[in-house]
């Protein structure tokens, strides 16, 4: 059942990425580099994370070569941050650090539900507040770096 939810996650991750490039055309270029910048982010500290053996992901793509989660890491984690740099465009400061929580909480939700009734994450001491507190970090970070791109953009113009 949790390979079943791991190719039904892939499947959906993949459409969403499609579907905001689709629906925001003009924004493809910022929306993946993005999407790229978060990637490479998030698997930087998925990494440390099952290194120090504070959780672990027993069901998950390709264990024989990777012992994260590399679905979580290289495709849900961005494609949220996509649509998150997308809703956040025009938002002030502390709407973007509404937005912000509001994505993250409901990562950290899902996250919670997956550990408690699968096997696709197991903490061992990790707590759910160590996942909000990274993602919501991490989310502000690759936002405010799309900021310096925007702002770098639009004064070359």
């Amino acid at each position: 059942m949790d390979k079943l939810i791991l190719w039904a996650l892939l499947f959906l991750g993949i459409a969403l990425l499609l579907f905001s490039f689709i629906r925001k055309p003009l924004l493809i270029k910022n929306s993946l580099l993005a999407f790229l910048i978060k990637a490479y982010f998030s698997t930087f500290f998925g990494v440390i994370v099952v290194e120090t053996h504070t959780l672990d992901y027993p069901v998950r793509f390709l264990p024989e070569y990777f012992d994260t989660s590399i679905l979580f890491e290289y495709v849900l984690f961005p494609i949220v941050c996509v649509y998150f740099y997308q809703t956040s465009l025009r938002s002030s400061f502390l709407g973007m650090v509404g937005q912000s929580l509001l994505y993250t909480t409901a990562l950290t939700l899902i996250e919670v539900l997956c550990e408690k009734y699968t096997d696709l994450i197991e903490y061992y001491t990790w707590k759910w507040w160590y996942s909000f507190v990274t993602m919501f970090l991490l989310t502000m970070f690759v936002r405010i770096i799309m900021l310096w791109v925007d702002h770098n953009k639009l004064s070359r113009e």
